[in-house]
């Protein structure tokens, strides 16, 4: 049975509240509904065709996840099972199943929580020029997918769509969000990122580097949010061919910015148009990666 794309979604008697690059935000009362959906981003620019499988495979892991890394952080998920959420109607409910996420709602923190544990991309390009990476300082010598001594906490600014974000040092974080929180956030990221590194390695996956976000609940408390680990949010390699000195096989959407880079794109608005080549190796890697790390296939 051939995946049905969907790029946009509408549920019958909710109000979207917002549009994200991917997932869509729909107002439940005390909660927000999240559809992760088929639409595909890359340099911060929405790409027009979406990649089958592609919502659902982001939903589950990050449902994976939260699961997994609980006891480290609270997180905002309540339940992804369709049949218990009753603001879906019953004739939508098999659109949207597997690709939902009812969630508590949160004051979302404008920092983008970046972890590395290896030498990749805009880190690898900013530890050429300067030999530091968000101000810090890293040996020299390194070369391209080195494993760092240990993981590095880079915080970035959180882009709006079709702008770009930026990295900055702890030092500029603190100064803009206060010492407290960066700290905070400095060590959930790293818990996290240690917990999911260690099992991902045990399932031979190698998780280079990913981004977290959090938000703070009416009651102050600090969540974990919106995607967790995913293909999008991070870069997965194949412990198997890792070798540094090189690109590594990637499981995530660096196969796409590959192909944009070799037509030259600008990473500006309008995206070009994707072949179909490009769209459906992009889901076979995502449905990799999620059976690789689960144990489980997605669900079709």
């Amino acid at each position: 049975m051939k995946e049905s794309v969907i790029l946009y979604s509408a549920i019958e008697g909710l109000e979207l509240h917002r549009r994200g690059k991917v997932r869509d935000v729909y107002e439940a009362g005390d909660f927000y509904l999240i559809v992760s959906t088929d639409r595909l981003s890359a340099f911060d620019v929405v790409m027009n065709q979406g990649i089958p499988y592609k919502g659902k495979i982001l939903n589950s892991m990050a449902v994976f996840w939260f699961g997994m890394t609980r006891d480290i952080t609270a997180n905002h998920l309540i339940t992804d099972d369709v049949d218990k959420i009753e603001l879906i109607p019953n004739h939508q409910k098999d659109e949207f199943r597997g690709r939902v996420m009812l969630v508590r709602k949160a004051r979302v923190v404008p920092v983008e929580c970046i972890v590395r544990g290896y030498l990749a991309g805009t880190g690898w390009n900013d530890y050429r020029k300067s030999g530091e990476i968000c101000g810090h300082t890293l040996p020299e010598g390194l070369i391209e997918s080195s494993k760092l001594p240990s993981p590095i906490f880079t915080p970035s600014t959180k882009a709006e769509i079709g702008e770009h974000d930026e990295n900055i040092s702890i030092g500029e974080a603190v100064n803009r969000f206060g010492n407290l929180l960066i700290d905070e956030l400095q060590k959930r990221s790293l818990a996290i990122y240690n917990r999911a590194s260690d099992y991902a390695h045990s399932r031979g996956i190698i998780i280079a580097d990913t981004k977290f976000e959090f938000g703070y609940n009416e009651q102050g408390e600090l969540l974990l949010i919106d995607e967790l680990l995913t293909p999008d949010s991070s870069r997965f390699w194949l412990e198997k061919d890792y070798h540094p000195g090189k690109m590594q096989t990637n499981f995530d959407k660096q196969y796409v910015r590959d192909f944009l880079l070799s037509i030259n794109f600008n990473k500006q608005p309008p995206a070009p148009d994707l072949p179909e080549v490009v769209i459906q190796k992009t889901a076979r890697l995502y449905k990799e990666a999620y059976k690789l790390l689960t144990g489980s296939s997605i669900e079709v």
